[in-house]
């Protein structure tokens, strides 16, 4: 076995968490989107419909090898374009993800069946605030034995596998990113979200060649399968990879020998103490949880509450779009929700999820509980212990179980539990900055936001740069032009300052 093959235990790793975790089972019929009809004009036509311009492929594939090699004759036509060439291809890309977006996302989530229209449409307008070759300075060092000159170089062309849960998002963000830093891509899509994903590939390629003459500088898969996955990670033109998912796909990339941008899970806990803006902190929480149906991976989870304000900020999650749930809801909501092993109940420490609940509208969730939520409702909440499964599970939907703390030591200790050491996301609503400290020192993760939404986290509403991948297990965080580049030097000996 070379170094560049794959373990099979992790292939199907790979399956379940990257092919079947954030949406739809490879295994479970019943979690599979509707088969496409072919008067659904949110259907992309097979590759056979769309080749006959002149026999193009606009970067649509049905195999991993193909799609690479034609992804490294791409990348040599764009490093012949130079920076204004990257530049062009990024205009390109954060123009048509704004103008499409609305048709975009209505096709995304037709294809996915999860999530919030209007979310989708937002998340395809913000592109616009991925950064691009801007991002990307060189540094130069002179003194008395010459002159060295460090840039930030393409590794050729990335291997990419993007999620159901953002799947359109995710590509052309990462595109901004990549293409910035002079590299082609190639995609396995999440097979829930292949469609759209190759809707937007091919119109992205479609104009990038009209513009540049460049054809499949963006490849991705027609029939993403675990070969084709396992295609672009062997192939000897792909240099690095970016992928999503749980601990076995992070395993299986980084067994390729190759370098590998891994955005692992997250569970982000959020503490709210007794100095804290109440009603802002409701309103935070709500605005992170519901915002997608909570799928971003960045998104409120579970709340740890000092006892002291907890009534309160409860009846501020009321007042700001929150709905909850009485025990017997709450209790009839988590069997839908979740499967537990024989015998035991909702203290189970790894409860199941049941995919075909990700991504729903909180009053549709509200009617699974038997309650009756008003229309607008933004999440459901109750109050639970901090055992409770929907604390320990990164469960994708706007319900938000409500702890009560009796101190700030407690609720970070609770907080850090339930973030599992994932290192991803976890929020502070206080006025207390050694607290805000101490919470940030304790769990470590690489998204740390302060009285405000987790979105904030991600210059929606905060500081700070757009990307959709956050790299926690192999560290590099958020990820932008930088991730995706090699830091090479030129040194040039002699004494040649002019000074």
């Amino acid at each position: 076995m070379t170094h560049h093959n794959i373990n099979e235990e992790l292939i199907k790793d790979v399956v379940e968490e990257v092919l079947g975790r954030l949406g739809h089972s490879s295994g479970d019929a019943a979690a599979k989107p509707a088969p496409a009809q072919s008067g659904n004009p949110a259907v992309a036509p097979s590759i056979t419909t769309q080749t006959a311009t002149g026999g193009r492929r606009f970067g649509v594939f049905q195999d991993a090898r193909s799609a690479c090699a034609a992804a490294a004759v791409a990348h040599e036509q764009l490093n012949e374009k130079g920076v204004d060439g990257r530049r062009r291809v990024i205009d390109i890309v954060k123009t048509l993800a704004d103008k499409n977006s609305a048709e975009w996302g209505r096709i995304e989530l037709e294809e996915s069946g999860i999530g919030r229209l209007d979310h989708k449409i937002e998340k395809l307008k913000i592109i616009k605030l991925v950064p691009g070759v801007e991002f990307l300075h060189p540094e130069g060092m002179s003194g008395d034995h010459g002159i060295t000159l460090e840039e930030y170089t393409p590794f050729g062309v990335i291997g990419a596998i993007t999620p159901s849960t953002h799947s359109i998002p995710t590509i052309s963000g990462n595109v901004v990113s990549m293409v910035a830093a002079g590299n082609a891509v190639v995609f396995n899509p999440h097979p829930g979200a292949k469609r759209c994903a190759v809707t937007a590939v091919r119109a992205y390629n479609e104009a990038i060649y009209r513009e540049l003459g460049i054809e499949n500088l963006i490849c991705v898969i027609e029939e993403p399968t675990i070969e084709s996955f396992k295609g672009i990670c062997e192939s000897d033109a792909v240099g690095l990879l970016c992928v999503t998912g749980g601990p076995g796909v992070v395993k299986a990339a980084m067994k390729t020998g190759k370098r590998a941008v891994c955005a692992g899970p997250g569970n982000p806990p959020v503490l709210v103490d007794e100095t804290a803006d109440i009603n802002r902190a409701a309103n935070g929480v709500v605005t992170g949880a519901a915002y997608d149906n909570n799928l971003l991976c960045i998104g409120e989870k579970e709340v740890f509450v000092l006892e002291s304000v907890a009534d309160s900020f409860m009846q501020s999650l009321e007042k700001n779009g929150g709905f909850r749930l009485n025990a017997d809801q709450w209790s009839r909501l988590t069997k839908e929700v979740f499967t537990f092993k024989e015998g035991e109940g909702a203290g189970c420490p790894m409860p199941v999820l049941n995919k075909a609940m990700v991504g729903k509208d909180a009053v549709y969730l509200a009617r699974i509980a038997g309650a009756a939520a008003p229309a607008g409702t933004e999440i459901l909440f109750a109050e639970t212990g901090a055992d409770d499964a929907f604390v320990e599970e990164e469960q994708m939907m706007p319900v938000v179980p409500v702890v009560r703390v009796k101190s700030v030591e407690e609720g970070i200790s609770a907080a850090k539990k339930a973030e599992h050491g994932f290192k991803h996301t976890s929020i502070i609503h206080s006025h207390d900055v050694s607290r805000m400290t101490a919470m940030a020192r304790a769990l470590k993760t690489t998204l740390f936001v302060k009285n405000g939404p987790s979105v904030a986290g991600l210059g929606i509403g905060g500081e700070g740069y757009l990307s959709y991948s956050i790299a926690t297990p192999t560290g590099e965080g958020i990820t932008n032009p930088k991730t995706f580049t090699r830091v090479r030097r030129c040194v040039m000996v002699d004494n040649l300052r002019i000074y």
